[in-house]
Parts: C-alpha cells; sequence; structure tokens
C-alpha cells in the first residue's frame, strides 16, 4: 500500500513509515524546512475527527532562547534541542458527544497527532510523544486559555543518531477477536 506525499515524489510505503517511527530523544539544530513544516501541519489538518468537527488546535513553539521556560513544561534536555515544539491542544466546546455525552476532543487531538508524526518520520524528521508534562506549567507557558486542554507535545526536528531496536508486544497479547 503505498501513498504518496507529493507530486514530484515517491510513493512512500505506509508501513515502512510506521515501522521507521520512534521516539527520538536526540536532536540536531538543523532548522525544520518551513515547506515540511507546513506539510506535516497539513497531515495533522487532514486526519480523521468525529463528525469532522476537528476540535483540536495545533501550538507550534520555536525552541532557540526559550529552553528555560519550556523546561518548566518538560524538563528533558533533549525537549528543546530540536528547534521546534508542536503542542496539540483539545477544544471541548467543538467537539462531538457519544449519545453518553462523552466528548470526543482528546481522541480527536490523539489522531491528528498521530498523523503529524507519521508524515514527521515520512519526510526524515523526528518526534517524541510527550504526555509526562507538567499541566500547570503548560498552561501558563503557552497561554492556554481554561476552556482548552493541552493532551500531548511532540518536538520536531532532525534525528542526531539512528534509531534503536525497540521492543513490542505479540499480536496474540494485544488482539482479542469478537469477545473479550
Amino acid at each position: 500500500m503505498e501513498a504518496t506525499l507529493g507530486r514530484e515524489e515517491t510513493p512512500v510505503d505506509v508501513f515502512e513509515v510506521i515501522e521507521k517511527r520512534y521516539s527520538v530523544r536526540g536532536y540536531r539544530p538543523d532548522p525544520v524546512e518551513d515547506e515540511k513544516l507546513a506539510r506535516v501541519l497539513e497531515a495533522a489538518r487532514r486526519a480523521p475527527t468525529a463528525a469532522n468537527k476537528q476540535p483540536f488546535r495545533v501550538l507550534v513553539v520555536h525552541t532557540r532562547g526559550r529552553e528555560e521556560e519550556l523546561a518548566r513544561v518538560y524538563g528533558r534536555r533533549w525537549f528543546t534541542q530540536a528547534p521546534l515544539v508542536v503542542g496539540f491542544v483539545a477544544v471541548t466546546e467543538e467537539a462531538w458527544r457519544r449519545m453518553d455525552d462523552k466528548p470526543y476532543d482528546e481522541v480527536d487531538a490523539t489522531i491528528a497527532m498521530d498523523h503529524f508524526v507519521l508524515a514527521a518520520t515520512a519526510l526524515g524528521l523526528g518526534t517524541c510523544w510527550i504526555a509526562a508534562f507538567d499541566p500547570d506549567a503548560a498552561r501558563e507557558v503557552f497561554g492556554l486559555p481554561d476552556d482548552v486542554e493541552l493532551v500531548a507535545l511532540t518536538p520536531l526536528g532532525y534525528p542526531d543518531k539512528p534509531a534503536a531496536n525497540t521492543d513490542r508486544r505479540p499480536l496474540e497479547e494485544l488482539v482479542r477477536y469478537e469477545r473479550w
């Protein structure tokens, strides 16, 4: 199964991209080209959302000169090595709601981030899904209003070394058919 990233590019196998994706914890200082940033943001925009409501926003933050304040949000040094940090924010008031009134804004923001992460991988960029951030510091540093929720963050930049192998549980442990 192939997907085309652009008219002038060769097709990319989506399964190959999924296999190549890893949590990057070291970045080169090279800037992310505007065209690549636009493309990964477009991938997030095209993510499926419940009833196509798109109840999320994407926050793009340049790290240079902001390392100290960003360290309040997430204190690992590699977090600010990348030239950009990107946050996915859920907007509950815009969310589709299930019949039990469960809003799907956080699910939709997560799907958008996953599209972003896979597109970044396809373009040779590194990411690392971060949920272990300080929500109060994030709200203050990013100026988030009370009616939105930061779901996850990722650095965005070029990895400083190749991927290390990571183990995954076997499918037999993860998949159930027909009933639990």
